[in-house]
């Protein structure tokens, strides 16, 4: 079902936008230009993030064994901004393939920063500590680099893009956000069987033959490369990896194993159907894609919060 709703707003979001095309009307001599290099990769890269996402949001809501886990709790999308932030701060972001190489860096030294603190013990506990402080050290150093910008249009650039957003985007974020993207849901697909036997508990796991440190590992790389490619395309985007589980979780036995693949193609479709609701509204200038899925996750966030404080009283 989450796949046929994928193939019907596809098209059709291809079709939304400011300028509306009827592909049974007359289209503007500049439709194809509209669709090619604009749309489709837009529609594209949707699409990416919203599975690396969703993936990555089950995948760690498993090893955490906390659904309110989110992916950036691991520091990776702190990291991978702060890299991107860099490149404004400098100015080198002009330069093409500057913005996204600095982002990718940023969060590969978050990520081998996490393995590097958590060690080799694969301890969940310290492996959330540890990305906690990696998150707060790269925020610190972003609101750093903010207040420190050399101009204010380098400032205004900076907190702009750390809003998130899809506009302006074209083939070249898509040529290197897929590959990784698909990647890192590889490797947390891997993941999936060893996320099954520690839901019954660590040391559980351990007398199942689960490897903790090939199971961090896993982690690391399959979060790092999803959510360091989607901050590197698009800035920071929330909430995803929060929400998607949570609406799937109750169709399916509630195996992080089987939730991943479902997570990814509903992450696809709600980040596909933001991003053109962002594109309609009629607003003076379009909605960043960030801020309206901190609109819809913040409720949503709220909610789940009380129906747990329910159950618990």
């Amino acid at each position: 079902m989450l796949l046929g709703a994928l193939l019907v707003a596809v098209p059709l979001s291809l079709l939304a936008g400011r300028v509306w095309l009827d592909p049974f009307s007359d289209l503007p001599a500049n439709a194809l230009v509209i669709f090619a290099d604009l749309r489709l990769p837009r529609a594209i890269l949707a699409v990416t993030l919203g599975a690396g996402l969703g993936a990555a949001g089950a995948a760690m809501q498993g090893y955490l064994r906390n659904p309110l886990a989110d992916p950036g709790l691991f520091g990776i999308a702190p990291g991978a901004a702060l890299g991107a932030v860099l490149t404004f701060w400098t100015g080198w972001a002009a330069t093409a393939w500057a913005l996204p190489a600095f982002a990718l860096v940023g969060a590969g030294a978050a990520m081998a920063l996490l393995g590097l603190i958590a060690g080799r013990t694969g301890s969940v506990m310290l492996f959330t500590l540890a990305g906690m402080m990696i998150a707060s050290l790269a925020g610190a150093l972003m609101s750093l680099a903010i207040s420190l910008a050399p101009t204010p249009f380098a400032m205004s650039e900076i907190v702009t893009w750390l809003m998130g957003a899809l506009a302006d985007r074209s083939w070249r974020e898509v040529m290197f956000a897929v590959p990784l993207t698909l990647a890192g849901i590889g490797f947390l697909m891997l993941a999936g069987k060893s996320l099954d036997a520690l839901s019954l508990g660590e040391a559980a796991a351990r007398s199942l033959g689960v490897d903790p440190g090939r199971l961090q590992w896993l982690m690391i790389a399959g979060v790092g490369l999803t959510v360091g490619a989607g901050v590197a395309a698009a800035g920071i985007i929330g909430f995803v990896g929060l929400i998607v589980p949570h609406l799937l979780r109750r169709y399916t036995d509630r195996r992080p194993s089987s939730l991943i693949l479902p997570s990814a193609l509903a992450g696809a479709l709600l980040l596909l159907l933001a991003d053109s609701l962002c594109r309609v509204l009629p607003l003076a200038s379009e909605l960043r894609l960030g801020i309206a899925l901190s609109l819809l996750g913040a409720p949503f966030f709220l909610a789940l919060l009380l129906r747990m404080r329910k159950g618990l009283a």
